[in-house]
Order: structure tokens, then C-alpha cells, then sequence
């Protein structure tokens, strides 16, 4: 057969041009869009300093530890609650996103003590009912609280005094508490922020005290009276029917032979919830494997998501790095992002019921309306989203950040349950947008507004589920830090939790 060399030629040339235009050749000079965006990303990278690993250099505990244990048990007893019906885990379930997957958390009181998250509601005849939540505020995820070294709770009210990275608040100068003045370290703090913070769910009568439990004495009044429950010594002796927890103390403390005076103190107490809350480390993501080296660890919609994310508004992008910073993604400031007011408030305004922020503890009108910008690991499951828990899904919070007017002016009240207070959710919302404003006006670091497209904002929602470590929505995975038939149970009082189906956690 005779060939013709210049077909042949013509031939093999096209073969390359559509092999090159296809990024099907190593030696081509048109990179896929997948391979283009993974190389602008890993510049992103390398230019944000990124390892992808918070938790590197940290000394953490494991759930398997005694303390961690210990913690455990107390965190999910009703014994701590001032009346018997509310736990720390009422309002921070490990399956429940480490919060409780509602607005505005429901406390005591409750019509089902056992009941969690949606569908849990006040009984009428509960002290402090008035048809809604107590709680004013969104249940912060315990998820991650080691790696916070600047403040716990959407104010700041637990506070590192000297903030040094890495330290989760133990960096020699203290921590300043609500038991204290602004600026002032709180003795009694304990070693991090984690330990400092566990002190106080029981002292709100919103959240486990209760209204009548104690009533009119102070926060150190209360603590011993709990100490001593817990510890059946004192004023708390037969408070418990069932009191195990000596044995409990003296195993996780390894002083078999310690009286109850002396290893059950509240101290002990909220060292060993403390150590059960730091265990609750999960930064296993997709993410995190992508900037350790695997192209294929994400998506491509996830990658393009993630330029969006980094990259500046000048240059194309939404500049939500500008606040979530870091491996840890926030900045550990707090700003004014004027998400909807609702709920009952904090006592603020002229009808009592909006929420100051920040400037209620720094007493700094620049700080009115804001909040801690709050991590974004496991954001997927750590919903409702901002101070108030005003929004209930990704795409609305993150739509919230792109234009806050237009969204609060379009906010969909059926997102909410029927009983959260919104009457005053318009005016509240309007003062805080006004500050917003001021600051823009006044050249402070703010909020912007970004135009992106609706494909532009899924990209965005998509990256974001790639910071979820998979052990967060593995019932099977979470099982280590939620007591079962074999563990023991102290007081037997324990919280045993189940949803609005009936379905145990």
C-alpha cells in the first residue's frame, strides 16, 4: 500500500492540537479548568501560609483518657442541672453538630427533658415561660473548642488576656470571666479557655440552673452547693439518690483512696468537662488532605468555591478569608455582620429585647453589634448559623455575608419556629445594618457587599462542606464521645437523648 507522508503529517499534528486543548498530554500547554483551578489554588496555598492542619503543635486529650471519660459522664448528668432536668448536652449533642440543632436552645424547662433539638419546646408551666426560648442566644458547637486562644461565646465573655496562638488561653496572663471585671483575669479560670467557659452554663437560669434552684445566691454559692451534690458530702448529702461518683473521681484522678472533699470540687468538676469538650477535635477534612498534597481530595465546584473564598473582591472573588482567616478559618475578632435579631435578646434597646454584642462587654460603642467571627471547620453541621440562629442553612447565611440589606429585607420568617419572638426582628435588624454602615463610612474593616452569580454562591456552599471532617456525620464515628449501655452511669440521671421521631442519638 502506498502512503502519503503528508497526510500522515497533517494527521499527527491534529491528534496534538486535541490532545493539548484537552490537557490530555503531560507536555500540554492548556491545562483542564479542573487542573487550571487546582494550580491557582495551591498558589492560594502557599501564599495564605495554609498547612491545613489547626490542631498541629497542640497539646490535646484523647476521649479515651480518664479525664475525658469522667468529663463525659458529667456532661451528659442532669445532676449538674439546678432542677434535675438539664444537662450540659441539652444544648451541645456530639450528634447534634456539637449544639442542638435549633435557633435558640431550649434549657430547663422543657416539656421533654430528653427531647433534642427540633420539636423541643418550653412546658407552660415552667418558671420564665412566656411561649418561647429563654436562651437569647444561638448554642455555640463544641467542636474544636481547644483550638479557640482568644475568647469563647459569641461576646467574648471568656477571654484570654493575652491571646498568645496556640495557647487555647493558658498563655501566663489569664482569663477574664463574667465572675470578673472587663480586662481583669478571673483566679479561678482554670487552665484554658475550655475549663473557664465550663463554669458557667450552670449558673444561667436559662441554660441548667433554673429559676428557683438557689435563687438569690451568687455564682460561688451555687457552685458549692453543686459540688457537694455531685460529691454527696456537706449540704448536697442524699441530693442524688444514686451517688457512684466518688469511685468515678478517685479512678479518673488516680487517688483511689481521695475523700469526696477533696476530689470532688467544682474545680475538678469543670477540668474534667473541660478535657471532654478539648477531645472534640475533629479537622480530619477534605480540605485538609487537598493542602496536604492530594489534587483530588476535592472537587473542582469546591475548588472554584475556594478561590472564591481567598481571593479579594478586586480580583474576582468574595474576600471571605479577610475574616476567616487561617487553618482555623476565623480571625478571632468580632465584627458587625447584622444578622437578624430574634428571640427574647439580651436586655438591650428600649423594649428590652435586642442584643448589643460585643459592646456589652467592652462598653466600646465600636463594638455594638459585633460578634466573634466563628470557624468554619464542620460548618455543614454546626447550623443555625449567626449569634441568633436567625439562619437555617448554608446558602442563607452565606447570602446574608454576600448582601446583608437584601437579605434581612427578604428574610423568610418560616424558616423559624412558630414560638422564636420576632416582633421586634425589623427594627433590632435595621439599627444593626445602620452600625454596619457607620463602620464602612467611618473606612473600619467591614462587611462588603459581593455580586456573585447563583452557580458562583453553590461553588462557594461547596467548599465549605469540604472543611467537614466525615466523623461529624458518622453516627458510628461520634460514638466514642456519647455514653452507651456499657458506660457507667453514676447518678442515674444521665440524659439520654432522642429526637422529635423518637429516634435515640
Amino acid at each position: 500500500m502506498i502512503r502519503n507522508p503528508g497526510l500522515i503529517a497533517l494527521a499527527s499534528l491534529a491528534l496534538i492540537l486535541v490532545s493539548g486543548c484537552k490537557g490530555g498530554s503531560s507536555g500540554s500547554t492548556f491545562p483542564s479548568e479542573e487542573q487550571q483551578a487546582t494550580n491557582d489554588l495551591r498558589n492560594v496555598v502557599a501564599g495564605e501560609s495554609l498547612s491545613g492542619d489547626p490542631a498541629a503543635g497542640r497539646s490535646l486529650p484523647d476521649i479515651s483518657d480518664p479525664l475525658a471519660q469522667l468529663g463525659m459522664k458529667l456532661f451528659f448528668s442532669r445532676g449538674l442541672g439546678g432542677d434535675l432536668d438539664s444537662s450540659c448536652v441539652t444544648c451541645h449533642h456530639p450528634a447534634l453538630g456539637g449544639g442542638d440543632g435549633m435557633s435558640l436552645s431550649i434549657g430547663v424547662g422543657s416539656m421533654d427533658p430528653e427531647l433534642l433539638g427540633p420539636g423541643r419546646h418550653h412546658s407552660n408551666a415552667a418558671p420564665g415561660f412566656d411561649g418561647g426560648p429563654t436562651v437569647p442566644r444561638n448554642a455555640p458547637t463544641t467542636f474544636n473548642v481547644a483550638l479557640w486562644d482568644r475568647a469563647l461565646f459569641h461576646d467574648g465573655r471568656v477571654e484570654s488576656l493575652g491571646a498568645t496562638p496556640g495557647s487555647n488561653g493558658d498563655d501566663g496572663q489569664g482569663i477574664r470571666t463574667p465572675d470578673t471585671a472587663f480586662g481583669v483575669a478571673d483566679a479561678e479560670a482554670g487552665p484554658n479557655l475550655a475549663s473557664a467557659q465550663a463554669r458557667f452554663p450552670v449558673t444561667s437560669g436559662e441554660e441548667m440552673r433554673g429559676f428557683t434552684y438557689a435563687a438569690g445566691e451568687t455564682n460561688a454559692v451555687l457552685r458549692q452547693f453543686l459540688e457537694e451534690r455531685i460529691g454527696d458530702y456537706g449540704g448536697g448529702i442524699g441530693e442524688l439518690v444514686i451517688n457512684d461518683w466518688l469511685f468515678e473521681f478517685q479512678q479518673a484522678f488516680g487517688q483511689p483512696a481521695g475523700a469526696p472533699e477533696d476530689l470532688i470540687t467544682f474545680e475538678n468538676i469543670v477540668l474534667a468537662i473541660a478535657e471532654y469538650e478539648r477531645s472534640q477535635t475533629f479537622v480530619e477534612t477534605p480540605w485538609k488532605r487537598f493542602v496536604q498534597g492530594d489534587d483530588s481530595a476535592i472537587g473542582l465546584d469546591a475548588k472554584k468555591g475556594a478561590l472564591l473564598f481567598f481571593r479579594s473582591i478586586e480580583d474576582g472573588g468574595a474576600d471571605c478569608a479577610s475574616c476567616h482567616t487561617g487553618d482555623f478559618f476565623t480571625d478571632e475578632e468580632f465584627h458587625v455582620v447584622a444578622v437578624p435579631q430574634i428571640g427574647r435578646g439580651k436586655g438591650n434597646g428600649p423594649e428590652g429585647n435586642d442584643d448589643f454584642g460585643r459592646m456589652r462587654e467592652t462598653g466600646d460603642v465600636d463594638d455594638l453589634y459585633a460578634f466573634r467571627t466563628p470557624t468554619l471547620l464542620n460548618v455543614e453541621v454546626t447550623g443555625p448559623f449567626g449569634h441568633s440562629g436567625a439562619y437555617t442553612t448554608l446558602e442563607g447565611i452565606v447570602r446574608h455575608h454576600l448582601d446583608p440589606v437584601a437579605t434581612v429585607a427578604e428574610y423568610d420568617f418560616d424558616q423559624l419556629d412558630p414560638s422564636i419572638q420576632a416582633f421586634d426582628m425589623m427594627t433590632n435588624t435595621m439599627l444593626a445594618l445602620d452600625q454596619l454602615q457607620a463602620n464602612r463610612d467611618a473606612g473600619r474593616p467591614s462587611l462588603q457587599d459581593v455580586d456573585l452569580s447563583d452557580e458562583q454562591v453553590e461553588q462557594l456552599i461547596e467548599f465549605l462542606r469540604s472543611l467537614t471532617d466525615p466523623c461529624v456525620k458518622d453516627r458510628d464515628c461520634l460514638s466514642r464521645w456519647i455514653p452507651n449501655a456499657g458506660t457507667t452511669n453514676p447518678d442515674a440521671v444521665r440524659l439520654n437523648a432522642y429526637d422529635r421521631y423518637g429516634h435515640p442519638f
